[in-house]
């Protein structure tokens, strides 16, 4: 199998990384390996080709929203899109994740050689506020937000869009993303910490289930989030105890909603709460690295408390 990541970023690279001949993979063992060349990697700038290539992995510089650069790179068998809109708003959202990702369909759909598989990597934002319920790949989407509404409308095209061009595609639905440089102790040890709860999945894991979903039968929609979502209040107190520190101090949404400086895009995501379940994802088969927060998060604390 050949595959091509579009918008090589922070997932995609461990994605490479797993095409390695040295990997110790993670996972259930009918997993196919994908082996090294396996892997193209696509970003824009020079910097991200460097950091592709560091992984073993083929690199090729294009824009996803660009249907001429995207003649660079080969034919495949399966695309990941997993691009990025740098954290800006609703619009730049669209230009890549709506308008970036049906050009990219059309220009693959269109070769002689068109992949069979599409995987999209999407938030779990777009289910919206459940009051602290459950949710899993059954719950409707309601998103609450301009930017989770444009993420659920590219959710939409990586199905309907890609199967029109003759490509199954699948939606894989991250929770919050944490791993090496994205561990951010700080804000949870300096506090103040807002309640509410906390859905996580480590990047290792965020990659191996992309992995497991090119290479096993899924569903079109699989969320990749840990097995426990955790109340932020009481993260924040292991993870104190953990690097011996003192309590952060806490505070209500009320509080938190009272701060003038707040934006309504910010108030809204205060205010969605909800728990996900991965019980999917593990009747299908795949076997977490880190299950829970207190195994993804030993490397950053052993870390802190040697620099102490």
């Amino acid at each position: 199998m050949r595959v091509a990541v579009l918008g090589c970023g922070y997932v995609g690279l461990e994605l490479c990384r797993r095409a390695s001949p040295g990997f110790q993979r993670h996972g259930v063992p009918r997993c196919r390996q994908l082996t090294d060349h396996d892997v193209i990697g696509v970003r824009r700038s020079e910097q991200g080709l460097e950091a592709i290539e560091a992984t073993g992995a083929g690199a090729v510089r294009a824009d996803v929203t660009d249907p001429d650069a995207l003649a660079s790179v080969p034919d495949v068998d399966a695309l990941v899109f997993s691009a990025s809109s740098g954290g800006r708003g609703a619009d730049a959202a669209r230009a890549v994740y709506v308008e970036g990702l049906e050009t990219a369909i059309d220009h693959f759909g269109a070769r002689e050689n068109p992949p069979e598989q599409l995987i999209y990597t999407s938030s779990t934002g777009v289910y919206g506020d459940h009051d602290g319920g459950w949710v899993d790949e059954t719950t409707p989407v309601e998103p609450t937000t301009e930017k989770t509404r444009v993420l659920a409308e590219a959710e939409r095209i990586a199905r309907e869009h890609a199967a029109e061009r003759g490509i199954e595609g699948t939606v894989v639905r991250f929770a919050g993303l944490y791993g090496p440089d994205r561990y951010r102790l700080d804000r949870y040890l300096d506090g103040p910490v807002t309640e509410g709860y906390l859905n996580m999945i480590h990047r290792d894991d965020a990659a191996g289930i992309v992995r497991f979903a090119l290479t096993e039968e899924t569903p079109d929609t699989l969320l990749a989030v840990d097995d426990e979502p955790v109340d932020k209040w009481e993260f924040a107190s292991w993870l104190a105890d953990q690097c011996g520190v003192e309590q952060p101090s806490t505070r209500t949404k009320d509080e938190r909603l009272a701060d003038a400086d707040l934006s309504t895009p910010a108030k809204r995501r205060i205010l969605t709460s909800k728990r996900c379940s991965n019980e999917w994802v593990r009747e299908l088969g795949y076997d977490f690295a880190y299950p829970t927060y207190r195994e993804g998060y030993q490397d950053a604390i052993e870390r802190y408390r040697n620099e102490d």
